[in-house]
């Protein structure tokens, strides 16, 4: 499951980030209002959690627009503000829930859970590639039949790669989409990991999915040519 964060203060993000990731959850950031709807409009996240005070475009407002799209993700609210007024302007623009801070961030999963229940549709979808198939649901991970165990880093690499099949993603794309604003460009840390999700997902397989771009980043694509049926053998009847 994949969870877009849109919150300006980066204290607050990262406290939520690293509490959603020990959930298992993957979690995506954005900072002001005009990154959150370009992120929410290009990719498919499972929920959004939604500030309200920020920089370029306010909250309602980014609600407003992602339901005038179209984009139906779940989005929980979070404010500072707690009068009736401002419960009624974030669910009238859409918003699925109201959260006020400071909040226990107890509280903040049980609501994620209880709006991730209701997306029935979103969570019985199982990510396919090949034989190689990704349970958001569950977090089972399946090759071939065989069950393929993840560490939580390797299962939000596989996962954010796995949305994007035959899509080339940069270094800078998994950098900090993975670890955040602990990436450095200069850092192995990327191939390291690639390098294990190699050794559990291709090896031992012919079909290699996950592929180097060479100096800009890595896919997964199933490249195997199609079968091959033979033709039916053609016979000489008698005139």
């Amino acid at each position: 499951m994949t969870i877009l964060v849109v919150e300006d203060e980066i204290k607050i993000v990262r406290f939520i980030k690293k509490g959603l990731e020990m959930e298992h959850y993957t979690v995506e950031a954005a900072y002001d209002g005009e990154e959150a709807l370009a992120k929410a409009e290009v990719n498919n996240y499972d929920l959004i959690i939604l500030d309200v005070m920020l920089p370029k475009l306010d909250g309602i407002t980014v609600c407003q627009r992602l339901r005038a799209a179209k984009v139906e993700t779940p989005i929980i609210i979070l404010t500072a503000r707690d009068t009736v007024d401002d419960r009624i302007k974030g669910l009238d623009a859409g918003a699925d829930d109201y959260l006020q801070k400071p909040f226990a961030f107890g509280e903040l999963v049980a609501r994620i859970r209880a709006l991730l229940r209701r997306e029935k549709t979103v969570k019985a979808t199982k990510l396919q590639l090949a034989d190689l198939i990704l349970d958001p649901a569950t977090h089972e991970i399946r090759r071939g039949g065989k069950e393929i165990r993840l560490s939580s880093k390797e299962y939000r690499l596989l996962d954010y790669m796995m949305r994007r099949p035959g899509q080339v993603c940069t270094r800078t794309m998994i950098g900090e989409h993975i670890w955040g604003y602990n990436f450095t460009e200069d850092s192995n840390v990327i191939d390291v990991y690639i390098s294990y999700l190699r050794r559990k997902v291709d090896q031992g397989f012919a079909n290699k999915l996950i592929h180097t771009i060479r100096d800009v980043g890595y896919k997964i694509q199933d490249k195997s040519p199609a079968k091959n049926f033979p033709r039916p053998e053609r016979k000489n009847y008698p005139n």
